[in-house]
């Protein structure tokens, strides 16, 4: 018995040593939450606040001619700090005399639920002292500017408890437009001018003090000063939006017809260097085309088109004549174990060197360079030194990549890699070199440093400006440049040219190199027979404006792949538009007509025309029964009705005359991309009446309201 008294009475005192440990436990907590929890609340928000970056906001990249190709367009996050001091004061005073007329202003802005259901759901927020309550994400920066002024709200941040977290969404207007050429912006990633010039467009981030609590997520505590952030600086760049569109479109064209790999065009401005297009295109899986890589600048093999170089060496070391006499050996001709062959058959063998040049001879070239050179190999590489041919041109946009010009003695050098060299193989250059050679050679022999970015600007006002740039202020003598411009003229206008039937009756004269390039598949060699097709010049001819080349690589097995046939067609397209948009208005005068009310053009549906028309008893000819789209012109006495392609031809009808909505309406139907430009009626397309245009183009509608 003893011994079990003696266990009880150490069960019982453990036990009220137990109780008396809790009571003190519970007696602390409730000490700690109902006494110092002023004190702790405070201590623990001090330790969860932080000092945060607000994002500056960043720059926007403008064409030459004023139009937004990249910017940030502001969004705003609003949630409620229904806990804020301002709308627990007097019991919630504030509160339920706001709420009515906030939820009804709520429901008239975003449209998405009736005033009851925003009442509702603000109440169920306030009953819950939510510290971070989300009303509404994504909001415009025009709804977030509209929303400061609703009942509660604009009372201020203290006093309603309402949280607006702001951030930049980066759009491109013209959506793929120079989608390579202007670049991403992505913290991770940024390519082109987005990567150039990020420090510029960046700008400078602010500070703010945040408070973190449940959830991790940060609320701005209120009142603290907050460091601004200095915005980013816009850039204007070289790019014209007419032009890109021309060549996107151009080249588009012609990738799709021949099922391309992938291709680019750059357009220059003679005199000045500044680059008015940069189009890249590159096949994807699914079979549609896309900006995926900035060909432009990097280097291949050039093929015919890096004859001019050639004859520049040749020439200006006086080795030949354009009247020497080269014997083409029909099209084939060995050297040192190794065959070079002519890719198209000649009528004559005996010709000279300017005939060689129109007939792109790839024997000629490569007999010529070996007989005036082999001895001395390092005099031709000097000659592409000279030429700025090893070097990047220094464009100013990141990722040119260097040229590849094997150096006699080199173990890369061997006993064929000159003459190879003569006619393009052997060497690789850029797209860009290539064009800077032909720009210098239309702009009487100075070499221009290619350029993208002409200003840069902030708050509208210019802060920096980008002059053109001479590389070299004369690549050869006078002489040896005006052979050279009679050899590039007889390509596109001689007897012999390669390139005489591509610019046949043309309006204006053209100098201009057609290339082809037999180049390899990876590691399958040339089995595949993939050709690289170029054509590069300048127009007109005899006043150089601007310079233009187009490269295009070939799928295997192409049965069209010569430069004449694939990459000429699209130089001619673009000289063509540009020929008439700019040169030849540019030397016009354009008469200033005055409005005239008793005359008018339209262009719409048929039987909306005819309708109209009837109602205002107005006479007016007969259209074609089967017209669907018709464009009408007369004055108020008497108007005539002449039928429009119809877009499921696949042909692009006229536009000038319709309405905004029946244009988008034709074109897509025909499945292109619209870019607006204006208001009131349509002026002025990219495509140009009656054009066969494929799915996923882009067109440009210029609209007028004065019309």
């Amino acid at each position: 018995m003893e011994v079990k008294r003696d266990i009880l009475w150490r069960v019982y005192l453990c036990y009220i040593a137990v109780a008396l440990v809790s009571l003190v436990v519970l007696g602390k907590a409730a000490y700690i939450q109902q006494v110092q929890g002023t004190h702790w609340k405070s201590m623990s928000d001090s330790l969860h606040e932080k000092i945060e970056d607000i994002e500056a906001e960043r720059g926007t990249i403008y064409s030459e001619d004023g139009q937004m190709l990249s910017t940030s367009i502001p969004q705003f996050d609003i949630y409620i700090d229904f806990a804020a001091d301002g709308l627990t004061e007097k019991n919630g005073k504030r509160f339920r005399e706001n709420v009515d007329s906030l939820s009804l202003c709520l429901a008239h802005l975003f449209a998405d639920r009736d005033a009851s259901a925003y009442k509702a759901l603000l109440t169920e927020g306030y009953n819950g002292k939510d510290r971070y309550f989300p009303l509404k994400k994504n909001i415009s920066y025009r709804d977030f500017q509209e929303l400061k002024k609703f009942p509660l709200v604009r009372q201020g941040k203290n006093k309603s408890g309402f949280i607006a977290e702001d951030r930049s969404k980066r759009l491109n207007p013209y959506g793929a437009l120079a989608f390579r050429t202007i670049g991403l912006a992505r913290d991770s990633f940024k390519v082109g001018l987005e990567m150039t010039y990020d420090s510029v467009l960046r700008g400078k981030d602010g500070k703010r003090l945040v408070r973190y609590i449940a959830g991790g997520i940060s609320v701005p505590v209120a009142d603290n000063e907050e460091a601004e952030a200095e915005n980013g600086k816009d850039i204007v760049t070289t790019l014209d939006v007419f032009i890109q569109e021309v060549a996107e479109n151009a080249l588009m064209r012609m990738m799709v017809q021949n099922q391309a790999e992938h291709g680019c065009a750059i357009v220059m401005e003679t005199q000045t260097g500044k680059i008015k297009a940069m189009a890249n295109l590159g096949r994807r899986a699914e079979g549609d085309y896309r900006e995926d890589f900035n060909y432009a600048i990097t280097p291949s093999e050039p093929g015919s088109t890096f004859k001019l170089a050639t004859m520049l060496s040749l020439l200006e070391d006086k080795k030949v004549n354009l009247n020497n006499r080269v014997n083409l050996e029909g099209g084939k001709w060995e050297i040192n174990g190794r065959t070079v062959y002519d890719s198209e058959e000649h009528t004559e063998s005996d010709v000279s060197v300017k005939e060689a040049f129109e007939l792109s001879s790839n024997v000629g070239m490569a007999k010529l360079v070996w007989a005036n050179y082999s001895s001395r190999p390092s005099e031709f590489i000097q000659h592409l030194r000279r030429m700025h041919l090893n070097v990047p041109t220094g464009i100013d946009i990141t990722g040119e990549r260097n040229s590849v010009i094997y150096q006699p003695g080199s173990r890369s050098w061997s006993a064929t890699t000159l003459p190879w060299m003569a006619f393009g193989y052997n060497i690789e250059v850029t797209p860009l070199q290539t064009l800077t050679l032909y720009n210098a050679i239309a702009n009487h022999g100075r070499m221009m440093r290619p350029y993208l970015v002409s200003e840069i600007r902030e708050e509208g006002a210019t802060i920096k400006t980008f002059e053109p740039v001479v590389t070299d202020e004369k690549i050869c003598s006078d002489a040896t440049l005006q052979q050279l411009q009679e050899c590039l003229e007889g390509v596109c206008s001689g007897k012999e040219g390669t390139a005489q039937t591509l610019f046949k009756n043309s309006a204006f004269k053209v100098a201009g190199k057609t290339g082809t390039a037999l180049v390899a598949n990876g590691n399958k060699g040339y089995g595949d027979h993939i050709y690289l097709t170029s054509f590069a010049g300048y127009f007109p001819a005899e006043n150089p404006k601007y310079t233009c080349l187009v490269v295009i690589r070939n799928r295997p097995n192409a049965p069209v792949h010569f430069g004449a046939s694939v990459a000429g067609p699209v130089f001619r397209e673009i000289a063509d538009r540009l020929y008439v948009t700019y040169i030849k208005s540019g030397m016009q005068a354009k008469p200033v007509a005055g409005n005239d009310s008793t005359q008018f053009y339209y262009t719409g549906n048929a039987a909306d025309i005819k309708a109209m028309m009837h109602g205002l008893r107005v006479p007016v000819s007969a259209a074609p029964a089967s017209a669907e789209w018709v464009s009408i012109h007369g004055d108020r006495t008497s108007a005539s009705i002449s039928d429009q392609p119809s877009p499921a031809a696949g042909l692009m009808p006229q536009l000038k005359g319709m309405g905004l909505k029946d244009a988008v309406y034709v074109c897509e139907t025909l499945g292109l991309k619209v870019n607006i430009q204006g208001k009131g009626k349509v002026v002025s397309q990219s495509l140009l009446p009656g054009e066969r245009v494929a799915r996923g183009q882009v067109i440009r509608i210029g609209l007028d309201a004065s019309m």
